[in-house]
């Protein structure tokens, strides 16, 4: 399945109004946005892929249409899934895409091969 070039656009337009430089970047199925060389938040399918980080991660799955991101059958670890229906309203995405921005200069980059 695609993913929901919508909800892409509505991401890029809070990073491009937060005044972040990023690079979209299709992977994993979908669309992500890297802030700092570093993957930030995405798109997969209907839904947000956020890295949140591990200390915020417990507290993110506590919320509304959260759920742990898992594609091999382990869950990812400071990554969350946010059901794209939950996030209908501007302030709803910001909320995400702040505390992912939040968590990005501790982010560890992947090597470069």
């Amino acid at each position: 399945m695609a993913y929901n070039t919508f909800l892409a656009d509505r991401i890029e337009h809070v990073l491009q109004h937060a005044g972040k430089p990023f690079e979209a970047k299709k992977m994993m199925g979908g669309l992500c946005f890297m802030v700092n060389g570093k993957m930030c938040i995405g798109v997969h399918e209907d839904r947000i892929m956020a890295r949140v980080g591990p200390d915020q991660y417990q507290d993110a799955l506590k919320q509304a249409g959260c759920m742990e991101m898992n594609f091999t059958g382990r869950s990812m670890k400071g990554f969350v899934f946010i059901d794209g229906n939950v996030v209908d309203t501007e302030p709803q995405l910001e909320y995400w895409v702040e505390k992912c921005l939040k968590f990005n200069p501790q982010a560890k980059s992947s090597k470069k091969k």
